[in-house]
């Protein structure tokens, strides 16, 4: 089994949102690397770490489970869609995505600020400079110490 940190921006789509819905597809990834991951290493029975980007604060969420093989995202196929590709076809799909799962809600949302401070994310590859992936592989010691974290009080 393989470990995930996937961003998403909490005004899209949110933690709640994936716990109401119980499952949802992971669409609209429009960077290569990502995409890799998501077609190429994810398999069904991985575990993710639900992310909200771009929120106050920023952070852990939750956790999700990864569902099936991945599939052409449809967006890039959709000419009002945001996510449209025109270099896209049916038969040569340029994006592809994943359904996840809900799982749970973590006790407390762990922050980026708090996972700088967690000896075992140090080389997390979010928490590098730039580093602008919306998803990226966790190791099993940083899922760990994600998982431990919201268990504990802040700091404060």
């Amino acid at each position: 089994m393989k470990y995930w940190l996937m961003k998403n921006e909490v005004e899209d789509y949110s933690i709640d949102d994936l716990k109401r819905d119980k499952k949802t597809l992971w669409t609209g990834v429009r960077n290569y690397q990502a995409r890799n991951f998501m077609r190429d290493e994810m398999q069904p029975g991985d575990l993710a770490i639900f992310y909200h980007s771009n929120a106050e604060p920023s952070g852990a969420a939750g956790i999700m489970k990864i569902r099936g093989k991945s599939l052409a995202d449809p967006t890039q196929f959709e000419k009002t869609s945001d996510y449209y590709d025109e270099k896209a076809s049916h038969e040569k799909p340029r994006w592809f995505l994943r359904e996840v799962e809900f799982v749970r809600k973590l006790k407390r949302l762990v922050s980026i600020q708090e996972m700088r401070e967690i000896p075992a994310c140090r080389d997390m590859l979010t928490l590098q400079k730039g580093s602008r992936l919306s998803i990226t592989p966790l190791k099993k010691g940083e899922w760990d110490a994600i998982l431990k974290a919201s268990e504990k009080n802040p700091r404060g």
